[in-house]
């Protein structure tokens, strides 16, 4: 009998009741052949006339050093790593307002979900400036506008292995490069070319609804005494 989620991290049968569900206590094991137990001690010569001539010692040396205190050991963690599932109200085309992040408030155009679960968006970049980028669904409001994206082809290099930052070797520090604020790190040809092929479908397809790019350009703001709940997205 299967045991599902109720919500993620929390099952409908407790352990014990999942484990009388499978029956597993019924279950016979096979009766193998059990491996000679290793010996623990080995017997040595000793030399002189008065050490006996023989000695037992073990065979793991034992430490010399005991800690004061009890070294924690760490428990075996049975968390599997699962994406998230994406809500109904995020469908391809969908306008989203950014919550958190360096483009928070901004609105961005739905596109597709990444294997690792999070969402790809982008602004356009002509339009708000927001490029291809990975959001979570948790920081995220999903509106009623929506865009027709039929005819938007994503890449297939666009994976979440575009996103991830390459680690360089870090250089002595010098007077010049801490005041040097004007250098960036470089972006790829091919993360520029995607951005632009990306970009001129979407910009056609926002082009065909009256105001929608104005609307994307304009920041989400709440004004004084406005209620987030009460809003119609």
């Amino acid at each position: 009998m299967a045991n599902p989620q109720l919500i993620p991290g929390v099952a409908t049968l407790s352990r014990s009741a999942a484990y009388k569900s499978k029956g597993l206590f019924n279950r016979k094991k096979a009766a193998g052949v059990k491996a000679a137990p290793k010996p623990t001690t080995v017997v040595k010569k000793i030399g002189g006339a008065k050490n006996g001539g023989s000695r037992t010692v073990n065979v793991a040396k034992t430490s010399k050093f005991y800690p004061a205190e009890d070294a924690p050991v760490n428990r075996l963690s049975r968390k599997v790593n699962r994406p998230a599932a994406t809500r109904a109200s995020i469908t391809p085309g969908t306008i989203l307002i950014l919550l958190a992040g360096r483009f928070a408030g901004k609105r961005v155009v739905y596109l597709k979900t990444l294997d690792s679960g999070l969402l790809l968006v982008s602004g356009p970049f002509k339009i708000n400036g927001v490029p291809l980028r990975r959001v979570n669904q948790a920081y995220v409001i999903a509106t009623s506008a929506k865009v027709d994206i039929s005819k938007v082809t994503v890449p297939a290099s666009i994976t979440d292995a575009t996103f991830k930052a390459t680690r360089e070797a870090k250089a002595k520090a010098t007077e010049a490069a801490l005041f040097d604020i004007a250098a960036k790190r470089p972006i790829s040809e091919e993360r520029i070319a995607d951005q632009k092929a990306v970009d001129t479908a979407l910009l056609a397809a926002i082009k065909k609804t009256p105001l929608l790019k104005a609307y994307l350009n304009a920041s989400f703001s709440l004004s004084k005494g406005q209620s987030p709940h009460a809003i119609k997205y």
